[in-house]
């Protein structure tokens, strides 16, 4: 175990945790004494039907998404909705690189799979809280492919989606960024082929890796705009370090590499043996998919690529030079935009 003090209460908030055993995966094996991290918002009702679930993307946690998008009188309000926010397997506050004990910490971590995620917190609902109905599931990136990963795998169950920048299936470009930002993080000598031994020792790799996420996470026009001031920014230096670098720096390295190698694979035709388009064809829940109009990582048109093989659907596109980090709520007309998309789709 690596001791990470950002993978705390300390940090995150308060979460609790589910424990699943040991935990058969997808690709094979079990995850031995897994657990799933998962924060609440809200009171589950008599019916057990006014639930919302919310999964995180990349690098993030159930804090992340509470922060943007949960609060009273937004669409995804705790005072109608019960809310769960999960926290992926591997992303460092569920069963993680970091926190797995010999000889399956590190780079020894089994691979796992958004499938693997979806079942995980497919136990959570059911087992811990007996709900068998949701009414919206949304994400943003990775939390988008959770969320066509469910709608997919349990059609009965979802009434309504809302996948966010984010794709059925991992396309060749996202594959080839994901690549990338790996090796970035693996070409720091400290790495040690997975098993450094302190939290902070990857640092210079870690910050490789945040300025790939810089270049192709918001548009070239960003940068030449100078928009990086509406974060608060007073130079581009400062928007790389204090912004970038500073999100990914404090995080375990062999953590977020899990979620690259789980991202790379994401494909929900997986469930069809191969067939994107019959997978998708599955699904019966009102569909709302948003993209963002300068997103380099999941393009505008990879975006509507899903939602035409999808029934009782619809695209919604969201100008920004934020690119795909317009999640964020950096600009509040943006935030107000994707929020009103999802206040449209919850009273549909």
């Amino acid at each position: 175990m690596v001791n990470n003090e950002f993978y705390s209460h300390a940090v995150h908030g308060d979460f609790e945790s589910f424990p699943l055993g040991d935990f058969a995966l997808e690709g094979g094996g079990n995850l031995r004494n897994c657990h799933i991290a998962y924060t609440t918002m809200g009171k589950l009702n008599e019916k057990k039907d006014n639930v919302i679930l919310f999964p995180h993307m990349y690098s993030g946690s159930s804090m992340h998404m509470k922060a943007f998008y949960v609060a009273s009188g937004l669409a995804v309000d705790p005072d109608k909705y019960f809310i769960i926010l999960p926290n992926m397997i591997g992303a460092g506050l569920s069963t993680s690189p970091h926190n797995s004990s010999m000889p399956f910490n590190g780079s020894a971590f089994p691979n796992t799979t958004i499938g693997d995620d979806v079942e995980a917190q497919h136990r959570l609902l059911t087992e811990k809280f007996g709900i068998t109905s949701i009414e919206l599931v949304l994400g943003w990136s990775m939390g988008a492919q959770q969320t066509y990963e469910w709608a997919v795998r349990y059609p009965d169950m979802v009434k309504r989606i809302a996948p966010i920048a984010g794709t059925a299936k991992c396309t060749p470009h996202a594959w080839l960024f994901t690549k990338v930002a790996s090796d970035a993080i693996k070409s720091d000598p400290h790495w040690n082929n997975g098993f450094y031994t302190d939290a902070n020792a990857v640092h210079a790799g870690l910050r490789r890796h945040a300025q790939i996420f810089a270049m192709m996470g918001v548009c070239t026009e960003f940068y030449k705009r100078n928009a990086w001031r509406d974060a608060g920014c007073t130079s581009l230096c400062d928007f790389l370090t204090g912004f970038w670098e500073n999100w990914f720096v404090p995080m375990d390295p062999n953590n977020l590499l899990t979620m690259l190698s789980k991202w790379q694979r994401g494909d929900v035709g997986l469930v069809t043996g191969g067939d994107l388009k019959k997978a998708l064809g599955r699904i019966t829940a009102k569909t709302c998919v948003i993209a963002f109009e300068e997103d380099m990582f999941v393009p505008v048109k990879d975006c509507r690529a899903d939602q035409e093989m999808i029934s009782n659907s619809e695209l919604k596109v969201i100008p920004s030079l934020w690119g795909h980090f317009a999640m964020l709520g950096i600009v509040p007309e943006e935030k107000k935009q994707i929020n009103d998309a999802l206040k449209k789709l919850l009273a549909s």
